[in-house]
C-alpha cells in the first residue's frame, strides 16, 4: 500500500475520523483508524461501540491497499509534519509517513481483528448543514448531564412531513427548535433520541454549507455530507412531549434587548454564589426591569429598559446559569419572555423569528429571595 497526499488534507481527514475513537477500550484495535487507498481516493474510517466515522479525500494511490494503525498516534504525527506533500506506505510490518525530510514509522494493527463498520441506515431526507448545526447547538444547552438518566442526555430528533424538530430537556428547562427539511417521503415520520454530545460533535464537524443527508433505522442514525459519513447508536426511551408544557395561558409579555440582557445577567451574577438566583423585577409604569443578585452586603443590581404587557408589574427569579444558557442560545436581537408568575414556567422566544422555524426555551422560575 502506498499513497501521496497534502499534509493539511491528511491532518483534517485523520482528525475528523479520530473523533469517534474511544479514549480507553478493552479492545485495542478500536483505537485504530483504517486507511484504504484505491482509485485516487483515500478512505479513513474509525469506530467505537456507539459511533462510526468515515471520510473520503483525494490522494495519489500508486499502490492500492489497506492498513490499520493507532489513530491518535497518527493524528499526533500529522500535526507535526512539515507543510507540503506527504508520502505514506506499508513497509513490512510498519506504516511509514514521510514529508520534507521528516520520517515516522508506526506499527501495524491486525486487520482481521477489526470489526466491520456499520452501514448507513435508510436515508430519510436532507437538511441545510448550517441551519442544522445552529439548531443542534440551540437545543443542546438544555440536555441533561446525568448519565444515570441516559435518555435525558439526548436530543429528540423528530421528522414529520417537511419539518424537523429538535428538542432537549434536563427536567428543569426544555428547548425546542423546528426547521424545514427536504423529506425523501413526506408521509414518513420518525421520533428518536440521539446523544446530545455525539449529535453536537457531528453537527459541528459536517461544515456549514450544502445539504446533510439524514438516515435512520430502529437502532442508529446516520449523517452524510461532502465525503463524510458518520453513524451513532440511538438512545433508548423517549423524551417527554412538550406541547402541553409549552401552552402558556394569558402570560405577561416582556420584550428586551438580548445583548443588553446577557451583559446585565453576566454582570450581576458575579455575586450569585452557587445556584443563588438572579431576580428580575418588571415595572410597566416606568418601562424597566431591575436585575438583582446576592445576599446581605454582597449584592449587585442593574436596571434596563423593558416593555411589559399584560400586567402592572411582576418579579421572577432564575438560576443564572440556566438563564444565560437560554439567552445565548438565541441569535435574534430581541428576546421575548412569556411569564406566568414567580415559581412558574417562563418561555423565551426570539424576535424576529426566521421564516419556517421556531425556537422556544422553557425555564422554571424560582421563588424570588430579594425584597
Amino acid at each position: 500500500m502506498e499513497f501521496r497526499i497534502e499534509r493539511a488534507a491528511l491532518t483534517d481527514a485523520v482528525a475528523w475520523a479520530a473523533r469517534v475513537l474511544p479514549t480507553r477500550s478493552p479492545v485495542p484495535v478500536l483505537g485504530g483508524l483504517l486507511l484504504a487507498a484505491e482509485d485516487g481516493r483515500l478512505r479513513i474510517s474509525g469506530l467505537d461501540f456507539e459511533a462510526s466515522a468515515r471520510i473520503d479525500v483525494e490522494a495519489g494511490t500508486p499502490r492500492p491497499g489497506r492498513v490499520l494503525v493507532m489513530g491518535r498516534r497518527l493524528l499526533d504525527i500529522c500535526k507535526v509534519l512539515p507543510e507540503g506533500a506527504v508520502e505514506c506506505a506499508v513497509e513490512g510490518s510498519r506504516f511509514t509517513v514521510t514529508g520534507d525530510g521528516a520520517r515516522f514509522g508506526l506499527s501495524v494493527l491486525p486487520l482481521d481483528d477489526y470489526p466491520a463498520l456499520p452501514t448507513l441506515p435508510e436515508v430519510r431526507g436532507a437538511v441545510d448543514a448550517g441551519e442544522f448545526a445552529a439548531a443542534v447547538a440551540q437545543v443542546a444547552v438544555a440536555a441533561g448531564r446525568d448519565d444515570t438518566l441516559p435518555t435525558l442526555t439526548g436530543i429528540r430528533l423528530g421528522l414529520d412531513g417537511t419539518t424537523m424538530t429538535l428538542a432537549a430537556t434536563d427536567r428543569y428547562r426544555f428547548a425546542v427548535r423546528t426547521l424545514p427539511w427536504k423529506a425523501a417521503d413526506p408521509q414518513a415520520a420518525a421520533d428518536v433520541v440521539v446523544s446530545a454530545r455525539r449529535l453536537t460533535e457531528i453537527a459541528r464537524s459536517l461544515g456549514r454549507s450544502g445539504l446533510v443527508s439524514v438516515a435512520l433505522d430502529s437502532g442508529s442514525a446516520g449523517f452524510e455530507h461532502a465525503g463524510m459519513r458518520t453513524t451513532v447508536r440511538l438512545l433508548d426511551g423517549r423524551l417527554p412531549r412538550h406541547d402541553k408544557l409549552f401552552a402558556m395561558p394569558d402570560p405577561a409579555l416582556v420584550a428586551l434587548d438580548r445583548a443588553a440582557l446577557v451583559e446585565a445577567v453576566r454582570r450581576v451574577a458575579v455575586v450569585a454564589d452557587g445556584d443563588s438566583p438572579v431576580q428580575l423585577t418588571f415595572s410597566a409604569a416606568d418601562g424597566t426591569v431591575l436585575l438583582q443578585a446576592g445576599y446581605e452586603d454582597d449584592v449587585a443590581s442593574q436596571r434596563l429598559p423593558a416593555t411589559l404587557e399584560g400586567g402592572e408589574g411582576m418579579t421572577v427569579a432564575f438560576n443564572p446559569s440556566y438563564l444565560m444558557d437560554a439567552l445565548t442560545s438565541f441569535e435574534e436581537p430581541v428576546v421575548r419572555l412569556h411569564l406566568l408568575g414567580p415559581g412558574q414556567r417562563a418561555m423565551l422566544t426570539g424576535d424576529p423569528v426566521p421564516a419556517g422555524t421556531t425556537h422556544q426555551h422553557l425555564l422554571m422560575s424560582v421563588k424570588p429571595s430579594l425584597v
